[in-house]
């Protein structure tokens, strides 16, 4: 399965923590409504849904002012298993 872009996460952040709006460049911190428990929620449910990407909460842990939802999506594409070269 293909990594989610980045304004799909979006949606599912603000779907979990029920900000009414969650843009891929406003810092995370800075968004209403969302706090740490709802970027736990959003995680659990990513690994979920993308068992294959070995996303944990290290995705987080230099967390602040400025990071946005861009930044965790560039963090995932690096995590996306390459596909082995023959």
């Amino acid at each position: 399965m293909a990594l989610p872009t980045v304004e799909e996460l979006a949606q599912q952040l603000a779907a979990v923590s029920g900000a009414t709006e969650v843009t891929p460049d406003a810092p995370i911190q800075h968004i209403a409504d969302v706090d740490s428990l709802d970027l736990m929620e959003w995680l659990y449910n990513f690994q979920n849904e993308h068992p294959d990407i070995p996303a944990d909460e290290s995705l987080f842990a230099d967390l602040d002012d400025t990071t946005t939802m861009q930044d965790v999506h560039k963090k995932l594409m690096e995590l996306v298993p390459q596909p082995a070269e023959r």
